[in-house]
């Protein structure tokens, strides 16, 4: 194409008869320009932007090291308080299996494994603060590392950007971790330890009386109704006489039975006979019987009347007042001495004595007198009712001498009663000696429960408040590297830019927390599955312990029941189902509330205000050179080069010690069978790393940021 100038037009034509003017042309080429240079400009800027991205993620990298330590941490606590929670468990439950003879020895192995574990939770928690206070001193070298990590990993690009970084924890020094020893606890072992074998020796002597008196009781309950249908209280009491069914009730178990039952069957008896009683035939010989029946039967009620049964739980005791089985026994009775038989003369005149108003002989009444009276005065026998002491005495020597009578039955009871009330004084003397020694261990580990609920962890490491990273990008790269532009000029370089960037650590719900302290539940059933007997019942224990870690009260509850059902505690005396109820209701009222599991996220803020919440030397160093920076919008170079030593001085000293990964402390079963480390390994990035590299980071931080100068703010 050819342009043709046209005279006095001010247009250029072209062949075809296409035209353009010269500010058409110029206008093309500004615009041109000026789209190269926003292009150019923007490029700048993003370039120089890019460099706070990267300070960003550095100063997220170096937090994060924070709340790796803090799962460590939180992972020592839960063991230190699941061992503490169990060997208390261990001594509890050895209290209770002592309690019940056939649980015993299984006892003693609790308690000594209570004292293993003790051990073992002290041995944990000196070596786990030991470790935790070494990770802290190494954390502001791992927050260093892995923020240079993270600027070398971000160079390049279009820009061919070379970053270096380093991070400062914000408090620089962490405070010291310590785990004290259980007070409470230990006094708790020793108390548990020292009475184990009296405790075990007095539930012994109380299971023997208790097994005496069940013996007893079970002999007591066989003869009044046990042996139904076979011949007993309840069989004769139904065939002998017209008792009801409410005053003649039949029990089939022991349990549920007890004495007072057949002393109430006995009155009812006795008052039913006395009110059926009548002769069954006009003989004078049946007539007289049937009278002395009856005063024995009047006798008998007001004797059982006497009777009294008395059992509150605690305590028992009886009477059963035993009725004559002979004349001799009568004799020693008011039966023989009350004078209620009527007196009268033979037909020689003779003063006698007679079964019964209703004899012949009788009648001119005379008044009363007695058995003993008749004896004494040598009083002739009535040749009509012939009464005679005898008479009286053999009423209830037939019925208490075979076992088709009432009072055979009755006598075997009254003397059952007898000797379980002996029996039941043993039992309860040796029962109240061992709820009085069992009572006050397990108070021993009620204080003990009480006190390692509040013995936690409470960590605040380097840099627990925040971090502050720093950031420069080395490389002077040409303005326009990478876009080459006539319409750009390209000689100006881009020179090296700093920034500083500021992150804290936020608790943000999660389930990581309970699955750090779930992996230790799955080492617990692969490390010590070799444990059994009593090893095994206290592993699980253990892992139970743990749980209730995570889920506070309602797991340790579970925990303990779950033991207590797997105790053999079934025994003649019962302590032992007591005192596993005494330790249920303490492990209710320990109230433990479940640890905070929240995970650690770092997160961005102003790194104002992570050096506000800090007093140290770092922080107010760095509050008044940036306040100073921010109030004249001078150059940035007096912050760095006033702290990156500060940085270094911090992260060499922490270097000693960190190589690959970090093992904070070793787990060891307290009953054999291998251990659980637990160690924080580091990145690949930050096992390189070396005490040089940081040196070097520092250094060149140092270079940089001495050459740069300008007005540029920074936040």
């Amino acid at each position: 194409m050819r342009l043709k100038r046209k005279s006095g037009r001010g247009a250029f034509w072209d062949d075809d008869g296409g035209f353009s003017t010269l500010g058409m042309a110029v206008a093309l080429l500004v615009t041109l320009s000026l789209v190269f240079s926003a292009a150019q400009v923007y490029r700048v800027s993003s370039a120089s932007a890019d460099i706070q991205d990267v300070a960003d993620a550095c100063v997220l990298a170096a937090e994060g090291e924070v709340a790796e330590f803090m799962i460590a941490v939180r992972v020592c606590d839960a063991v230190v308080l699941s061992l503490s929670l169990t060997s208390a468990a261990m001594f509890g439950l050895g209290v209770v299996a002592l309690c019940a003879p056939p649980a015993a020895e299984l006892g003693i192995e609790l308690v000594n494994l209570g004292t293993k574990v003790l051990q073992a939770r002290n041995t944990f928690a000196e070596r786990a603060a030991s470790g935790l206070n070494a990770l802290q001193e190494a954390l502001p070298f791992l927050a260093a590392a892995s923020a240079y990590a993270t600027a070398s990993s971000n160079s390049g690009g279009a820009m061919a950007a070379s970053y270096l970084g380093i991070a400062m924890l914000v408090p620089a020094e962490g405070e010291r971790i310590e785990v004290a020893a259980s007070k409470a606890l230990s006094d708790a072992a020793d108390a548990v330890s020292e009475d184990a074998e009296s405790l075990k020796q007095a539930s012994e002597e109380a299971e023997e009386a208790a097994k005496e008196a069940f013996s007893a009781r079970e002999e007591g309950f066989k003869r009044d109704c046990g042996d139904a249908p076979a011949y007993c209280m309840y069989e004769r009491a139904e065939a002998l006489s017209s008792i009801s069914s409410t005053s003649n009730p039949l029990f089939h178990t022991v349990d549920a039975w007890s004495f007072s039952v057949a002393l109430d069957r006995t009155k009812a008896y006795y008052s039913a006979r006395f009110e059926d009683e009548a002769p069954q035939s006009s003989a004078i010989e049946e007539q007289a019987e049937s009278a002395l029946r009856k005063v024995f039967y009047r006798f008998a009620l007001a004797e059982v009347s006497r009777g009294f049964v008395l059992d509150t739980g605690d305590s028992f005791d009886a009477f059963f007042p035993l009725l004559p089985k002979n004349t001799a026994e009568m004799k020693a009775t008011r039966l023989y001495t009350d004078s209620v038989f009527p007196l009268g003369k033979d037909s020689s005149g003779a003063t006698t004595l007679h079964a019964w108003g209703g004899c012949p002989n009788a009648s001119p009444s005379m008044g009363t007198a007695s058995i003993a009276q008749m004896e004494a005065g040598n009083y002739p026998v009535c040749d009509v009712c012939r009464f005679t002491a005898s008479s009286l005495g053999k009423v209830a020597a037939a019925s208490s001498s075979i076992s088709n009578g009432f009072e055979y039955h009755y006598s075997a009871v009254a003397r059952a009663a007898a000797d379980y009330t002996a029996a039941r004084a043993k039992q309860d003397e040796a029962a109240r000696e061992v709820k009085g020694k069992a009572g006050g261990l397990l108070e021993k580990c009620k204080e003990a429960l009480s006190e390692i609920g509040g013995m936690r962890i409470d960590a605040k490491p380097p840099g627990y408040k925040g971090a502050v990273s720093m950031v420069v990008n080395l490389v002077a790269a040409p303005a326009d590297t990478g876009f080459a532009s006539s319409f750009v000029e390209g000689s100006s370089s881009l020179g090296a830019r700093a920034a500083v960037s500021g992150a804290t650590l936020l608790e943000e719900e999660s389930e990581e927390g309970r699955t750090v302290v779930s992996s230790l539940l799955d080492g617990l059933a692969e490390d010590g599955g070799a444990a059994v007997g009593a090893a095994r019942f206290a592993l699980d224990v253990w892992s139970l312990a743990l749980r209730a870690y995570c889920d506070g009260q309602e797991a340790i509850d579970n925990a303990i029941r779950r033991s207590l059902d797997s105790l053999p505690l079934a025994s003649a005396s019962g302590l032992g189902v007591w005192a596993a109820g005494r330790l249920a209701n303490i492990v209710e009222a320990a109230g433990f509330a479940p640890a905070k599991l929240d995970a650690l996220k770092p997160v961005l803020v102003s790194t104002g205000y992570v050096a506000a919440s800090d007093s140290g030397t770092f922080s107010s160093r760095y509050q008044v050179i940036r306040n100073g920076v921010l109030s004249t919008s001078g150059s940035s170079a007096s912050l760095f080069d006033s702290l990156v030593g500060k940085v270094e001085d911090e992260a060499l000293r922490a270097l000693e010690g960190a190589d690959g990964a970090i093992e904070v402390v070793c787990i060891e079963f307290p009953f054999g069978g291998g251990s659980i480390p637990i160690t924080i390994t580091l990145p690949d990035s930050v096992r390189r790393a070396t005490g040089e590299l940081v040196s070097a980071a520092a250094d060149a931080l140092r270079g940089v940021v001495a050459s740069v100068t300008g007005t540029r703010v920074w936040h």
